[in-house]
C-alpha cells in the first residue's frame, strides 16, 4: 500500500483550509467568487454598444464594493447555471427562485420580489376580465417560456390550459415577445423586469393590456451561493451587506434606474425584514 507524504492534506481539506486563512487574513471572501448572470430584460441586457447593463449588474458591482468580495463574473443559459452550481463548478448567480431541489446544493439571500402579469392584445381584451373568461374563449392562446414557473395560481391555469392544446412552449423570451408581435399568440405572462424594456424594445407599449390578475403571488428572486463553494462565513456577509443595501434605499434606487419608481417600490414588498 502506498503511503501518503508525511503532512499530506486532503485537497478538499487544504482548500477549506485556505479559504479560512484568507478570510482570516482580511480577504473578505476568501477566494474570488465565480458569478454567472443570465440575460433577462432589465436584469441583464445587451445594449447596441455590445455592453452589458442591468438591475444584476449593479446589485452585484455595488455588494462588491461594500463587502470587498471580488466576483469573477460571465454570461450563461439559465439551465447551465443550474447545472454549474449543483456539481460545484460555478460559486453563484442572481434572479434565482429558491427550490426544495435547489437549495440542497445552494443557499439564498432575497433581493427582490415580483409577480407576472397577463398581457394581451389590446384589440383582444375586451370581455376577458378574469382567468376563467381567458379558459372560456377557445380562440386565445398563450405564450410562455419553457420552463418557466410562474406561481402557483397561474401554474395550473396554464396546465388546464395546456390540456386544451392552447400553450405554446417557446425557448427564450425574446422570441414569445417576437410572436406576440406577429400575432402568433394572443397571451403572454412576463415579470416587470422582463415587460418593462421588452414592450419598449418591440414598440407594443401602447398595443396590449397588462393584467395584475393574481396580486398575492409574489416571487421571491435572491442571489444564490453555492453551499460546496462558498463559506458560510462569506454567507453571512454578503447577507448583512445586501440587507444594508435595502434598508439605505439603494436597491430601489438601482431598481428605479431600469424599471421606473411604480414598479421598483413593488419589487421591495415582502422581503424578510432582517438577515436570515
Amino acid at each position: 500500500m502506498a503511503l501518503r507524504p508525511s503532512g499530506f492534506i486532503p485537497f478538499v481539506l487544504a482548500c477549506s483550509l485556505a479559504s479560512t486563512a484568507a478570510e482570516a487574513a482580511g480577504a473578505p471572501c476568501g477566494k474570488n467568487i465565480s458569478l454567472a448572470y443570465y440575460e433577462l430584460g432589465a436584469l441583464y441586457q445587451r445594449m447596441p454598444n455590445g455592453q452589458h447593463t442591468g438591475i444584476d449588474r449593479d446589485v452585484v458591482d455595488e455588494l462588491a464594493k461594500r463587502s470587498g468580495c471580488t466576483f469573477d463574473t460571465r454570461l450563461e443559459s439559465r439551465v447551465r447555471i443550474w447545472t454549474l452550481l449543483e456539481t460545484g463548478k460555478l460559486d453563484a448567480t442572481v434572479s434565482g427562485i429558491a427550490s426544495p431541489e435547489r437549495l440542497k446544493f445552494a443557499q439564498f439571500i432575497p433581493y427582490f420580489t415580483a409577480r407576472n402579469r397577463l398581457i394581451l392584445h389590446r384589440e383582444q381584451a375586451a370581455g376577458i376580465v378574469d382567468l376563467n373568461a381567458f379558459l372560456n374563449n377557445p380562440a386565445l392562446r398563450i405564450g410562455v417560456v419553457k420552463g418557466f414557473r410562474h406561481g402557483p395560481t397561474y401554474d395550473a391555469w396554464l396546465d388546464r390550459l395546456r390540456t386544451m392544446g392552447r400553450v405554446q412552449e417557446i425557448a427564450d423570451i425574446d422570441e414569445v415577445y417576437r410572436l406576440f408581435r406577429h400575432q402568433r399568440i394572443d397571451a403572454m405572462l412576463s415579470l416587470p423586469t422582463a415587460f418593462v424594456p421588452l414592450l419598449k424594445r418591440y414598440a407594443l407599449e401602447d398595443k396590449v393590456v397588462t393584467l395584475d390578475w393574481v396580486p398575492n403571488e409574489q416571487l421571491v428572486h435572491e442571489l444564490v451561493l453555492s453551499r460546496s463553494q462558498v463559506s458560510s462565513q462569506s454567507f453571512q456577509l454578503l447577507n448583512v451587506t445586501l440587507h444594508k443595501m435595502r434598508s439605505d434605499g439603494t436597491l430601489l434606487r438601482i431598481y428605479n434606474r431600469h424599471i421606473g419608481a411604480d414598479y421598483a417600490r413593488q419589487m421591495l414588498n415582502d422581503l424578510p425584514d432582517s438577515p436570515q
